[in-house]
């Protein structure tokens, strides 16, 4: 009976090593698989990243520019007057600076200019 105990346990404990040099053995796969996706993800990022030699005509690839600058400009605009109508005065200026200084002839500048004078005042009135 004691020998059938014995065996008994030392096939658990060998079954309970397998498992966990199984385990072992798909988490590294899986590691590996990791660096191996993020490696190629930060190649992608690396080959992204460097200038490409203009196949098209300066004047045709300033339009593509051009949107995306006005996306930009818009994002900031849109964050400083949020910021404004939710009471921090401060950091709505603090982005309309930025817009204007980042893009002194916008579209945008005049507005944001205005919306400066706006929140000045409300700092003036609150102090």
């Amino acid at each position: 009976m004691k020998q059938t105990w014995a065996l008994l346990l030392v096939a658990t404990v060998a079954g309970l090593v397998i498992w966990l040099w199984i385990a072992y053995r798909r988490f590294t796969e899986r590691s590996r698989a990791a660096e191996a996706r993020f490696d190629n993800a930060l190649k992608d990022v690396i080959v992204s990243a460097k200038p490409k030699p203009a196949e098209t005509k300066p004047a045709e690839a300033k339009p593509a520019q051009d949107l995306t600058g006005m996306a930009q400009q818009k994002l900031l605009y849109d964050a400083a007057s949020k910021a404004g109508e939710a009471g921090e005065a401060v950091l709505s200026i603090q982005l309309y600076a930025r817009l204007l200084a980042r893009y002194p002839d916008s579209a945008l500048g005049a507005q944001a200019r205005t919306a400066v004078e706006a929140q000045k005042k409300k700092l003036v009135v609150k102090a």
